[in-house]
């Protein structure tokens, strides 16, 4: 089951979340803090699979964001992997070189906004 899914900056931004059980405000901002902390700051040698309390974090870095999602201990993390290329794909579909400058459109929206 997916707990959560978040796109995070490498400046630990969230940039989207989608909660699928139920959270207090203050533990998904508890939530959040941790596991930009834990996958930001973690070598891109290492592993993309991490535990987290009683789950399991399944993420992948795409240009400057980081994909994360939360499942539980006992599901595949091989297909929220795939999960995860596919949700990219499928914005890189509708929006256009998705992949590589999701972040760069970001700021040159804030940007012209001023």
């Amino acid at each position: 089951m997916i707990h959560f899914l978040l796109l995070i900056s490498r400046q630990s931004k969230v940039r989207l979340a989608k909660w699928y059980s139920t959270y207090s405000q203050k533990e998904r901002g508890r939530i959040v803090k941790e596991v930009a902390h834990l996958v930001v700051g973690r070598p891109s040698k290492l592993c993309n699979f991490l535990d987290f309390n009683e789950q399991r974090l399944v993420f992948k870095r795409y240009a400057s964001l980081y994909f994360v999602i939360c499942v539980d201990k006992d599901d595949n993390e091989l297909l929220a992997m795939e999960l995860i290329h596919h949700f990219v794909e499928v914005l890189d579909k509708y929006f256009g070189n998705m992949k590589y400058s999701l972040e760069e459109n970001y700021k040159n929206q804030v940007r012209n906004q001023y």
